[in-house]
């Protein structure tokens, strides 16, 4: 399955706050994160994930710092500033309120039809 490219976009913000929420972290560890959490059902690439990293810094919620890997190569790691807690739990907020709606729309007991819509076609 591939995730919608705009469902993409709208999540992928608060998807990368909430990982370096545990520690910081350099862009390849935050692709290969996306990965695992989503049992390989999303794949980024860094051509998508850099331009949300620099927007995050520019917007003062994470930092940036260079650094060096264990093999001695540079490495650019990112970590959370103060600014990015209140941020990221109004985020969890707004993100459980549609996991909220979209559960009570797709749940088994949920009524085909709400008031105001027309009767869904018989099959």
């Amino acid at each position: 399955m591939k995730i919608n490219k705009d469902l993409n976009a709208a999540s992928a913000s608060a998807i990368v706050l909430g990982i370096l929420q545990t520690g910081e972290s350099y862009g390849y560890a935050i692709v290969q994160k996306v990965r695992e959490l989503s049992a390989g059902e999303v794949e980024w690439t860094d051509g998508m994930l850099y331009p949300i990293l620099h927007r995050l810094e520019a917007d003062g919620l994470i930092v940036a710092r260079w650094g060096e890997s264990e093999t001695g190569r540079k490495r650019k790691y990112y970590q959370l500033t103060l600014q990015a807690r209140p941020v990221m739990e109004d985020d969890r907020r707004q993100w459980q309120t549609v996991h909220a709606i979209l559960n009570r729309l797709w749940a088994p007991e949920a009524s085909p039809r709400s008031p105001g819509c027309a009767p869904a076609p018989a099959v």
